[in-house]
């Protein structure tokens, strides 16, 4: 009896010690694990985040980009009064072009990847956003069918919905491993980033947490969406017509303009220069310097077409920054005719 219970005791230690051993090891690697869960969250937030995606994050937003292009363009303006001043002196600030060529090109280095990277990703939430209906009405019917909302997701992650597609199997993969409905349409708004996107699906995640008929609240999504889709595009194009206007107002007055330079200015410029040698010009005729004025008249083509452009895009589209494209096309083109035209 008491070589069974010696036995027992050390069967019972070595038992208890293996289960230490267990425990300390399932502890020493949960501690890994949380150490590199937390060390894979500091990358997604900060500048660890930044150094770990640089590219991802300066065209996350269109405005990200101008952490890159505002010191370039800087860089080129300062350039540009150095190497002015240092060929021509301080009179090169007055009366060469040489800045002025800088000055724009600084500028057209800072909004051309901004209007750029806004066209891209207004496409992306345009094709986004016109998708949602169909996939929430897909989604409605399947529920109306008597299917779970997982399983509903799972067949309608076979059909063709665009930019969307990729986006709604990575939510039928989530689900697949035990993600909920709600957790798993929350991921799928982060993961559209769009206005619309992140109202619709806080009304269904909503309404799936309260027990509601989410077969409803589908079909009522599906219809809110397809009617916002139809106002804006309904804005877009009865603003077009403004955006054409300003436009054209635009290219009138540079067209005045280089008429006025072209042809009215320089006969004033030789009037007055034939007026001076003959010793009989006015004050203002003999001093009328063409260079002045048409560099005058260029600084003030080229900023109107700059807020021009800013103005059709507020007008078109109801953002200033979608009016950077129309501002950098109008700026080049009428760079271009005082440069090499006029």
């Amino acid at each position: 009896m008491g070589i069974f219970s010696a036995f027992s005791w050390v069967s019972g230690g070595k038992k208890k010690h293996s289960q230490i051993q267990a425990h300390s090891i399932f502890s020493h690697e949960h501690d890994e694990i949380l150490q590199k869960i937390k060390k894979h969250h500091k990358t997604k937030t900060g500048f660890r985040k930044f150094l770990k995606h640089p590219v991802g994050i300066l065209t996350e937003k269109p405005v990200n980009i101008l952490v890159v292009c505002l010191p370039i363009s800087l860089v080129v303006v300062f350039w540009g009064f150095y190497s002015g001043i240092r060929s021509l002196g301080m009179q090169a600030v007055y009366n060469s072009t040489v800045i002025d060529d800088y000055i724009v090109i600084a500028i057209l280095i800072s909004i051309i990847p901004v209007a750029i990277l806004d066209f891209l990703e207004d496409q992306r939430i345009h094709s986004l956003e016109n998708a949602l209906p169909n996939f929430f009405r897909d989604l409605a019917g399947m529920n109306d069918s008597g299917m779970t909302l997982p399983n509903a997701v799972h067949l309608v992650a076979d059909s063709e919905y665009g930019r969307l597609t990729p986006i709604v199997r990575k939510l039928d993969n989530e689900m697949s491993w035990g993600v909920g409905f709600v957790e798993g349409m929350y991921s799928f708004g982060k993961k559209l980033r769009t206005p619309l996107a992140d109202r619709s699906i806080d009304l269904i995640a909503k309404a799936s947490k309260a027990g509601g008929d989410i077969s409803q609240v589908l079909h009522a999504a599906a219809a809110d969406t397809f009617e916002i889709i139809n106002l804006a595009s309904e804005r877009r194009n009865n603003m077009m017509i403004y955006v054409i206007i300003i436009l054209i107002s635009s290219a009138v007055f540079l067209f005045v303009i280089a008429i006025l330079v072209s042809s009215f200015f320089t006969t004033m410029a030789t009037a007055g220069s034939a007026a001076q040698a003959a010793g009989a010009g006015s004050s203002f005729m003999g001093g009328f310097d063409l260079a002045a004025y048409t560099r005058l008249f260029s600084h003030a083509a080229m900023i109107q077409a700059f807020f021009s452009g800013l103005a059709a895009g507020q007008m078109g589209e109801g953002r200033i920054i979608a009016g950077l494209k129309y501002a950098a096309i109008m700026l080049i083109i009428t760079w271009v005719m005082f440069k090499f035209f006029i």
